[in-house]
């Protein structure tokens, strides 16, 4: 086999193709770098230039009321992006349009406080109450100690002894098992502020001067301040819950016997909402979630099987009143209330006075009002009671006498059409003697009565707080209800000011008449209750006049029932 003979190259041939190798790479070179420049400059123009924020653009704090928005107008900016674009809650408005992420347009932020704002007061329990030894309260997530169910009225679990101001606790708990949490506050349709305000309160209001009453509220606003996430909507997408009666943080003055601190007052605090047991009537920022109860389920079933009970139970009473006179209040019918229930064989009373009273045993009045049709709720020392939900929940039709009681209050929890679940008497038709509570259920038919009761049991869900250690799968209870009702009443606001809608006539002494109006309604008019809510002599709101006084008298009723 012949060898194939090797060609030779001489030197001149060998440096033309060097040469030629060296210009085929360098424009291989060349062609690599216009191919990564060119990448890059797409991704900048058509991916980072695409997204819904501009992040180098802060939004500026736009006078909006809280309940009722009321956006500014924006200046169009000079490059030619839309103007939505400049608003940095747009990446969250979006996160709703992703249908493919059951959370969208739904998740929460939660801001990581400095424990003195809530986890130190749960060490200094002890200091919450003057009365009353708030550490068994705050037990078991805010719940209290565990109700043995020795008479058999309640379930055998899910119920315990939980202190009516425990809201703080209990909510804030619950919201550390919602499924929709995040870190990227840039996605958050609502941001929460786990300030325990209820429990800063209490250990205040008595015995101390205004600087030590407000230095907790005004290290918050301050430290919130400082956060980028309130630099989004200068906090008009905050929310944060006290478990007290709103005059209890609407001090007018800085004298110091004026009542309570001046929380809701602060320029901060007006742009954030605050959900509290008793709202006030005349102002934006407050919102009123139900008192908690003693029944806590922790799974569904246990929800049902309360409900399936409460509709078999035979209701021997036609109605029943829990609660104690009023002599030192000349504006209570409490006594007219209690007058009517003695005199009528079909009413149940349970007279919780001074010393020793069976209106502090959960036993009994869970079985009072399991055994009647309906239940007398005349205000408390302030516009609402505990009771009233304690009757809900053992299905029994309440009987409101004021619309501050539950009709103006309650709006997210409750249906507006309220003759579907209670029943409304005008105290100055008691007050007056003009109506006798026994003849006039008597007027309502047994099929009413069924319709009615079948309205409350089916409430139930939306007003108990269920067991913040666990979470329920299909119902909704009273923390679900409100977390939705924040987060649309944020969108609703992001909306209006990206739309430039504006409502130039919101009159806040009106909040009450808003809360009430339909789908679509802007504007308020005369109403059937404004004699129940007169004008206050202060534009700020009655909480230097008679709800102060109410305030006062609530915690010395509290005091009462510890002594």
């Amino acid at each position: 086999m012949r060898r194939r003979p090797t060609a030779s190259i001489l030197p001149d041939q060998m440096e033309k193709a060097v040469g030629k190798n060296q210009r085929t790479r360098l424009c291989f070179l060349v062609s690599l770098s216009a191919l990564f420049w060119f990448s890059l400059l797409y991704f900048h123009f058509m991916v980072l230039g695409g997204r819904n924020v501009d992040e180098s653009v802060q939004l500026r704090p736009v006078p909006v009321q809280t309940k009722v928005t009321k956006p500014a107008k924006v200046t169009k900016p000079a490059n030619t992006r839309s103007e939505s674009e400049n608003y940095l809650f747009m990446r969250a408005l979006r996160t709703r349009e992703n249908k493919s992420d059951p959370c969208g347009g739904r998740y929460i932020y939660v801001h990581d406080l400095p424990p003195q704002f809530n986890e130190d007061m749960l060490k200094e329990c002890r200091s919450l109450s003057l009365w009353t030894n708030m550490c068994k309260f705050t037990s078991n997530a805010g719940l209290g100690p565990p109700l043995e169910n020795v008479e058999g009225v309640f379930s055998n679990t899910g119920w315990y002894a939980t202190n009516q101001f425990a809201v703080d606790v209990i909510f804030s708990n619950r919201m550390k098992q919602y499924e929709c949490l995040t870190r990227d506050y840039s996605i958050a349709a609502a941001i929460f502020v786990p300030f325990y305000a209820g429990l800063d309160a209490s250990r205040y209001l008595w015995g101390y001067n205004i600087s030590v009453r407000d230095a907790a509220s005004l290290a918050l606003v301050d430290w919130l301040a400082k956060r980028p996430e309130w630099g989004v909507m200068g906090g008009k997408d905050h929310f944060l819950v006290a478990g007290r009666i709103t005059w209890d943080f609407r001090r007018l003055t800085d004298l110091e016997s004026d009542w309570g601190s001046k929380l809701l007052f602060l320029p901060a605090a007006k742009n954030m909402s605050m959900l509290v047991v008793e709202s006030s009537p005349w102002n934006a920022n407050d919102f009123a979630i139900p008192y908690p109860t003693y029944f806590h389920p922790a799974k569904d079933s246990d929800v049902f099987i309360w409900q399936d009970r409460m509709r078999k139970l035979k209701r021997p009473w036609l109605f029943s009143f829990a609660g104690a006179p009023r002599p030192d209040n000349p504006k209570s019918i409490r006594g007219q209330l209690i007058e009517q229930c003695k005199k009528s064989k079909v009413c149940k009373l349970l007279e919780c006075d001074f010393g020793e009273s069976k209106c502090h045993s959960p036993s009994s009045i869970m079985q009072m009002f399991q055994s009647s049709l309906f239940c007398l709720q005349p205000q408390g020392d302030s516009y609402t009671r505990r009771s009233a939900f304690d009757s809900m929940l053992a299905g029994c039709i309440p009987i409101f006498f004021h619309p501050g009681s539950a009709y103006t209050q309650y709006t997210w929890h409750l249906p507006k059409n309220f003759s579907k679940y209670s029943v409304f008497i005008p105290e100055d038709d008691v007050r007056k003697k003009n109506v006798s509570i026994e003849k006039r259920l008597a007027q309502i038919s047994p099929e009413q009565v069924k319709i009615m009761r079948e309205e409350v049991i089916s409430l139930i869900p939306m007003l108990i707080y269920a067991d913040p250690r666990s979470r329920l799968e299909t119902l909704k209870d009273a923390f679900d209800v409100a977390v939705q009702a924040i987060i649309d009443k944020v969108t609703k606001l992001r909306r209006d000011i990206v739309e430039g809608r504006t409502n130039d006539n919101f009159v806040e002494e009106n909040s009450w008449k808003y809360e009430l109006l339909e789908e679509g309604q802007r504007e308020v008019g005369a109403h059937e209750w404004d004699p129940f809510f007169s004008k206050p002599k202060d534009a700020n709101g009655d909480s230097g006049g008679s709800s102060t006084e109410a305030a006062k008298k609530s915690w010395k009723n509290e005091q009462r029932d510890h002594t």
